[in-house]
């Protein structure tokens, strides 16, 4: 039997939101796109539950998160490190 690498999980970037439950944190992933039609740059976000097992992170830290398998209805993110600590 042949093992085959697993490429590392993408990492993103985001900050806390809100510390929202015992192992639980709200993190916003900030970012721009364009307009399809006029080509503009837009501000988008998308919110993001991660799970964080050892309670670290804490509001307005910036974070690195990966997907993961679902913890919950809505949880299916975990935390990575904790980049800068406010």
């Amino acid at each position: 039997m042949t093992e085959t690498k697993r490429k590392p999980p993408k990492l993103y970037r985001g900050v806390v939101a809100s510390k929202s439950g015992d192992k639980t944190v709200k993190v916003l992933l900030n970012y721009l796109t364009r307009h399809p039609k006029y080509g503009k740059l837009l501000k988008r976000r998308t919110v993001a539950h991660v799970h964080d097992d050892a309670n670290k992170a804490r509001e307005g830290d910036t974070v690195d998160i990966c997907k993961c398998r679902k913890m919950s209805k809505t949880k299916s993110w975990r935390l990575v490190r904790v980049i800068e600590e406010v």
